[in-house]
């Protein structure tokens, strides 16, 4: 199917506060979060897909590899496979999570 709305996605909370929707393509999983404000932090973790955080709107910081930065709306944060990673929204936020290779278990949905 090319075109998806959101009654098409899987939806899920993770985490309180972590509102989310997903999709699969061919070859990448799509993460569609909308966080609350006070909502808790994403612990660290690691999996063997690459990772893209694309902020939207609000602020999250965004740990790799121990390495922490604050991104705002139109920055990204590119996390290699197997790469220890977390995240700390400072304010509400929206981002865009794309995994390649598809990412089969998602949070919210079984094991992460």
């Amino acid at each position: 199917m090319p075109f998806l709305g959101p009654a098409d996605m899987l939806s899920a909370e993770p985490l309180p506060g972590w509102s989310a929707r997903f999709f699969h393509a061919e070859n990448m999983t799509f993460s569609h979060y909308e966080i609350a404000e006070g909502s808790p932090a994403l612990h660290e973790h690691h999996h063997p897909e690459e990772e893209v955080w694309n902020v939207i709107d609000g602020q999250v910081v965004i740990a790799v590899r121990g390495e922490e930065r604050t991104l705002g709306p139109g920055d990204v944060a590119i996390i290699p496979p197997d790469t220890p990673h977390s995240a700390r929204p400072l304010t509400a936020c929206r981002v865009v999570i794309a995994d390649h290779p598809r990412r089969e278990s998602l949070p919210g949905l079984g094991k992460t």
